[in-house]
Protein backbone atom coordinates (compact mmCIF):
# COMPACT_ATOMS: atom_id res chain seq x y z
CA UNK A 1 0.00 0.00 0.00
CA UNK A 2 2.66 2.37 1.08
CA UNK A 3 4.87 1.29 -2.42
CA UNK A 4 1.77 1.82 -4.30
CA UNK A 5 1.10 5.93 -2.65
CA UNK A 6 4.62 6.60 -3.18
CA UNK A 7 3.94 5.48 -7.26
CA UNK A 8 1.34 7.54 -7.15
CA UNK A 9 3.01 10.72 -5.24
CA UNK A 10 5.96 10.61 -7.64
CA UNK A 11 3.43 10.06 -10.95
CA UNK A 12 1.67 13.27 -9.70
CA UNK A 13 4.79 15.09 -9.65
CA UNK A 14 5.24 15.26 -12.85
CA UNK A 15 1.50 16.57 -13.84
CA UNK A 16 1.55 20.25 -15.35
CA UNK A 17 -1.96 20.55 -14.93
CA UNK A 18 -1.51 19.44 -11.23
CA UNK A 19 1.33 22.00 -11.13
CA UNK A 20 -1.07 24.98 -12.54
CA UNK A 21 -3.45 24.75 -9.70
CA UNK A 22 -0.91 24.70 -7.08
CA UNK A 23 0.61 27.95 -8.21
CA UNK A 24 -3.03 29.41 -8.44
CA UNK A 25 -3.47 28.58 -4.53
CA UNK A 26 -0.07 29.37 -3.45
CA UNK A 27 1.48 27.58 -0.16
CA UNK A 28 -1.35 25.95 1.18
CA UNK A 29 -2.43 22.87 2.54
CA UNK A 30 1.24 22.04 4.13
CA UNK A 31 3.61 22.42 1.42
CA UNK A 32 4.53 25.45 3.69
CA UNK A 33 6.23 23.08 6.21
CA UNK A 34 8.85 22.35 3.18
CA UNK A 35 9.20 25.26 1.05
CA UNK A 36 10.39 28.59 3.01
CA UNK A 37 8.07 30.75 0.97
CA UNK A 38 7.76 32.40 -2.10
CA UNK A 39 10.04 35.08 -2.53
CA UNK A 40 13.85 35.90 -1.90
CA UNK A 41 12.98 38.16 1.10
CA UNK A 42 11.07 34.93 2.84
CA UNK A 43 14.32 32.56 1.59
CA UNK A 44 16.51 35.13 4.03
CA UNK A 45 14.71 35.21 6.60
CA UNK A 46 14.36 31.62 6.79
CA UNK A 47 18.34 31.31 6.43
CA UNK A 48 18.50 34.00 9.10
CA UNK A 49 16.70 32.10 11.66
CA UNK A 50 18.97 28.85 10.61
CA UNK A 51 22.05 30.40 10.95
CA UNK A 52 20.96 31.50 14.87
CA UNK A 53 20.88 27.97 15.43
CA UNK A 54 23.95 27.25 14.23
CA UNK A 55 22.72 25.55 10.44
CA UNK A 56 24.07 26.73 6.89
CA UNK A 57 22.11 26.58 4.16
CA UNK A 58 22.12 26.48 0.34
CA UNK A 59 18.73 27.83 -1.39
CA UNK A 60 16.81 26.35 -4.50
CA UNK A 61 14.36 28.84 -6.38
CA UNK A 62 12.31 26.53 -7.76
CA UNK A 63 11.39 25.24 -10.73
CA UNK A 64 12.08 22.50 -13.35
CA UNK A 65 11.81 21.14 -16.97
CA UNK A 66 11.04 24.75 -18.47
CA UNK A 67 10.57 24.39 -22.43
CA UNK A 68 10.70 28.02 -22.52
CA UNK A 69 13.19 30.33 -23.44
CA UNK A 70 11.93 33.51 -21.52
CA UNK A 71 10.92 31.76 -18.72
CA UNK A 72 14.49 29.94 -18.45
CA UNK A 73 16.36 33.41 -18.86
CA UNK A 74 14.19 34.89 -15.79
CA UNK A 75 15.27 32.18 -13.60
CA UNK A 76 18.43 32.51 -14.44
CA UNK A 77 18.40 35.79 -13.55
CA UNK A 78 16.53 35.43 -10.16
CA UNK A 79 19.23 32.85 -9.31
CA UNK A 80 22.01 35.74 -9.62
CA UNK A 81 19.31 38.55 -7.51
CA UNK A 82 19.39 35.35 -5.00
CA UNK A 83 23.73 35.35 -5.20
CA UNK A 84 23.36 39.08 -4.69
CA UNK A 85 20.69 38.61 -1.23
CA UNK A 86 23.01 36.09 -0.04
CA UNK A 87 25.95 38.33 -0.22
CA UNK A 88 24.14 41.14 0.83
CA UNK A 89 22.70 39.39 4.28
CA UNK A 90 26.75 38.50 4.90
CA UNK A 91 25.58 34.74 4.99
CA UNK A 92 27.31 31.46 3.85
CA UNK A 93 24.55 30.18 2.32
CA UNK A 94 24.99 28.71 -1.35
CA UNK A 95 22.25 27.99 -3.97
CA UNK A 96 21.16 24.67 -5.96
CA UNK A 97 20.06 25.05 -9.43
CA UNK A 98 18.31 22.81 -12.19
CA UNK A 99 19.52 22.60 -15.43
CA UNK A 100 15.99 22.07 -17.02
CA UNK A 101 15.32 24.98 -14.80
CA UNK A 102 17.96 27.22 -17.01
CA UNK A 103 16.83 25.60 -20.67
CA UNK A 104 18.50 22.29 -20.73
CA UNK A 105 15.90 20.77 -22.13
CA UNK A 106 15.38 24.05 -24.83
CA UNK A 107 18.92 23.76 -26.14
CA UNK A 108 22.66 22.87 -24.30
CA UNK A 109 24.47 26.47 -25.26
CA UNK A 110 20.96 28.72 -23.98
CA UNK A 111 21.43 26.44 -20.70
CA UNK A 112 25.72 26.67 -20.35
CA UNK A 113 25.09 30.94 -20.91
CA UNK A 114 22.89 31.14 -17.91
CA UNK A 115 25.31 28.63 -16.02
CA UNK A 116 27.90 31.24 -17.09
CA UNK A 117 26.20 33.73 -15.89
CA UNK A 118 25.20 32.36 -12.47
CA UNK A 119 28.57 30.95 -12.06
CA UNK A 120 30.12 34.74 -12.82
CA UNK A 121 27.94 36.32 -10.12
CA UNK A 122 28.50 33.47 -7.67
CA UNK A 123 32.76 34.04 -7.92
CA UNK A 124 31.91 37.81 -7.67
CA UNK A 125 29.76 37.16 -4.48
CA UNK A 126 32.01 34.35 -3.28
CA UNK A 127 28.96 32.25 -3.07
CA UNK A 128 28.91 28.42 -3.50
CA UNK A 129 26.84 26.66 -6.30
CA UNK A 130 25.68 23.43 -6.55
CA UNK A 131 23.93 21.81 -9.71
CA UNK A 132 20.98 19.29 -8.30
CA UNK A 133 20.75 15.75 -10.48
CA UNK A 134 17.92 15.43 -11.55
CA UNK A 135 16.17 12.31 -13.66
CA UNK A 136 18.25 9.36 -15.01
CA UNK A 137 17.49 10.52 -18.52
CA UNK A 138 19.47 13.85 -17.78
CA UNK A 139 21.91 12.27 -15.81
CA UNK A 140 25.01 11.99 -18.19
CA UNK A 141 24.49 15.16 -19.70
CA UNK A 142 24.33 16.75 -16.11
CA UNK A 143 28.00 15.27 -15.06
CA UNK A 144 29.52 16.27 -18.60
CA UNK A 145 27.93 20.12 -18.07
CA UNK A 146 29.50 20.19 -14.78
CA UNK A 147 32.91 18.73 -15.54
CA UNK A 148 32.87 21.80 -18.42
CA UNK A 149 32.17 24.33 -16.43
CA UNK A 150 34.13 22.88 -12.94
CA UNK A 151 37.07 23.71 -15.81
CA UNK A 152 36.61 27.56 -15.02
CA UNK A 153 34.85 27.52 -11.42
CA UNK A 154 36.54 24.87 -9.25
CA UNK A 155 34.25 25.68 -6.12
CA UNK A 156 31.31 24.20 -8.31
CA UNK A 157 29.34 21.56 -6.59
CA UNK A 158 27.17 18.47 -8.05
CA UNK A 159 24.70 15.23 -7.00
CA UNK A 160 25.00 11.74 -7.40
CA UNK A 161 21.76 9.82 -6.45
CA UNK A 162 22.53 6.23 -4.77
CA UNK A 163 19.58 4.43 -5.93
CA UNK A 164 21.16 4.64 -9.55
CA UNK A 165 23.51 1.36 -10.89
CA UNK A 166 26.04 4.02 -12.01
CA UNK A 167 26.87 6.11 -8.93
CA UNK A 168 29.83 3.87 -7.72
CA UNK A 169 31.48 4.69 -11.03
CA UNK A 170 30.61 8.26 -11.02
CA UNK A 171 31.79 8.68 -7.65
CA UNK A 172 34.79 6.93 -8.28
CA UNK A 173 36.16 9.28 -11.05
CA UNK A 174 34.37 12.19 -9.70
CA UNK A 175 37.01 11.73 -6.34
CA UNK A 176 39.75 10.78 -8.50
CA UNK A 177 39.01 14.53 -9.74
CA UNK A 178 38.79 15.89 -6.42
CA UNK A 179 34.86 17.25 -7.50
CA UNK A 180 32.71 18.10 -4.20
CA UNK A 181 29.60 16.12 -4.08
CA UNK A 182 26.21 15.86 -2.68
CA UNK A 183 25.21 12.53 -2.03
CA UNK A 184 21.53 11.68 -1.99
CA UNK A 185 19.31 8.78 -2.59
CA UNK A 186 17.41 9.70 -5.23
CA UNK A 187 14.21 11.27 -5.37
CA UNK A 188 12.56 10.30 -9.17
CA UNK A 189 10.74 7.38 -10.23
CA UNK A 190 13.01 4.91 -12.24
CA UNK A 191 13.05 1.60 -13.70
CA UNK A 192 14.48 -1.49 -12.48
CA UNK A 193 16.71 -1.46 -15.62
CA UNK A 194 18.86 2.02 -14.32
CA UNK A 195 17.98 1.82 -10.39
CA UNK A 196 18.06 -0.23 -7.25
CA UNK A 197 14.30 -1.36 -6.82
CA UNK A 198 15.08 -2.12 -3.20
CA UNK A 199 15.38 0.60 -0.18
CA UNK A 200 18.31 -2.15 1.20
CA UNK A 201 20.52 -1.83 -1.80
CA UNK A 202 19.93 1.84 -2.12
CA UNK A 203 21.03 2.01 1.62
CA UNK A 204 23.96 -0.13 1.08
CA UNK A 205 25.16 1.85 -2.15
CA UNK A 206 24.85 5.01 -0.06
CA UNK A 207 26.87 4.19 2.22
CA UNK A 208 29.61 2.90 -0.54
CA UNK A 209 29.33 5.59 -2.32
CA UNK A 210 29.82 8.07 1.18
CA UNK A 211 32.86 5.87 2.13
CA UNK A 212 34.65 6.30 -1.26
CA UNK A 213 33.83 10.07 -1.29
CA UNK A 214 34.92 10.46 2.09
CA UNK A 215 38.54 9.75 1.37
CA UNK A 216 38.81 12.24 -1.31
CA UNK A 217 40.10 15.91 -1.85
CA UNK A 218 36.37 17.16 -2.14
CA UNK A 219 33.98 18.07 -0.26
CA UNK A 220 31.46 15.53 0.79
CA UNK A 221 27.85 16.77 1.59
CA UNK A 222 26.02 14.02 2.85
CA UNK A 223 22.18 14.11 2.29
CA UNK A 224 20.36 12.21 3.98
CA UNK A 225 17.40 11.84 6.91
CA UNK A 226 18.73 7.99 7.46
CA UNK A 227 19.74 7.77 10.92
CA UNK A 228 21.28 4.61 9.98
CA UNK A 229 23.36 5.91 7.44
CA UNK A 230 24.19 9.19 9.57
CA UNK A 231 25.85 7.35 12.61
CA UNK A 232 27.81 5.07 10.56
CA UNK A 233 29.27 8.17 8.53
CA UNK A 234 29.92 10.04 12.06
CA UNK A 235 31.93 6.60 12.94
CA UNK A 236 33.73 6.26 9.76
CA UNK A 237 35.09 10.35 9.88
CA UNK A 238 36.09 9.17 13.73
CA UNK A 239 37.86 6.49 12.52
CA UNK A 240 39.72 8.30 9.25
CA UNK A 241 39.88 11.58 11.39
CA UNK A 242 38.07 12.76 8.40
CA UNK A 243 38.79 17.06 8.99
CA UNK A 244 35.27 19.06 9.41
CA UNK A 245 36.40 21.51 6.09
CA UNK A 246 36.09 18.38 4.38
CA UNK A 247 32.40 16.83 5.19
CA UNK A 248 28.65 18.22 5.79
CA UNK A 249 25.47 17.09 6.92
CA UNK A 250 22.64 18.24 4.79
CA UNK A 251 18.89 17.81 5.28
CA UNK A 252 15.72 19.18 4.11
CA UNK A 253 14.17 22.47 5.18
CA UNK A 254 11.25 21.26 7.68
CA UNK A 255 12.02 17.39 7.69
CA UNK A 256 13.11 16.63 11.04
CA UNK A 257 14.72 19.44 12.84
CA UNK A 258 15.33 17.84 15.98
CA UNK A 259 17.66 15.25 14.31
CA UNK A 260 18.99 18.29 12.35
CA UNK A 261 19.90 20.39 16.09
CA UNK A 262 21.25 17.44 17.79
CA UNK A 263 24.02 16.94 14.69
CA UNK A 264 24.73 20.55 15.15
CA UNK A 265 24.85 20.38 19.10
CA UNK A 266 27.39 17.39 18.87
CA UNK A 267 29.49 19.87 16.85
CA UNK A 268 29.19 18.16 13.11
CA UNK A 269 28.49 21.03 10.40
CA UNK A 270 24.97 20.73 8.81
CA UNK A 271 23.33 22.61 5.64
CA UNK A 272 20.03 22.73 5.25
CA UNK A 273 18.28 23.03 1.46
CA UNK A 274 15.71 25.57 1.57
CA UNK A 275 13.46 26.10 -1.17
CA UNK A 276 12.00 28.61 -2.13
CA UNK A 277 9.24 30.39 -5.08
CA UNK A 278 6.09 29.62 -6.35
CA UNK A 279 6.83 26.58 -8.44
CA UNK A 280 6.50 24.37 -5.57
CA UNK A 281 4.48 21.24 -6.51
CA UNK A 282 6.92 18.80 -7.89
CA UNK A 283 9.39 19.58 -4.88
CA UNK A 284 5.95 19.08 -2.29
CA UNK A 285 4.86 16.10 -3.99
CA UNK A 286 8.88 14.48 -4.04
CA UNK A 287 8.90 15.08 -0.49
CA UNK A 288 5.51 13.53 0.13
CA UNK A 289 6.29 10.17 -1.45
CA UNK A 290 9.59 9.93 0.34
CA UNK A 291 7.73 9.37 3.63
CA UNK A 292 3.80 9.11 2.63
CA UNK A 293 3.16 9.43 6.47
CA UNK A 294 3.23 13.44 5.65
CA UNK A 295 0.32 12.73 3.85
CA UNK A 296 -1.72 12.47 6.87
CA UNK A 297 -0.07 16.20 7.77
CA UNK A 298 -1.34 17.40 4.44
CA UNK A 299 -5.07 16.21 4.71
CA UNK A 300 -4.73 17.94 8.21
CA UNK A 301 -4.20 21.03 6.97
CA UNK A 302 -7.31 20.71 3.88
CA UNK A 303 -9.54 19.84 6.92
CA UNK A 304 -8.66 23.02 8.73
Amino acid sequence: MEEALRSLLIGLSTSGAMNRWAKKYGLRFGASRFVAGESIDAAISVIRELASKGIAATLDHLGEFVSDEAEARESAKVCVDTIHAIRDAGSDATLSVKLTQLGLDIRRDLCMENMQMILEAAKDANVGVNIDMEDFARCQETLDIYRSLRRDFPFLQTVIQAYLYRSFDDVSALAAEGASIRIVKGAYKEPPEVAYPAKSDVDANYIKLLETHLLSPGLTSIATHDERIIDHAKAFIRRHAVPKSAYEFQMLYGIRTDLQQAIVDEGYPLRVYVPYGDDWYGYFMRRLAERPANVAFVLKGIVH
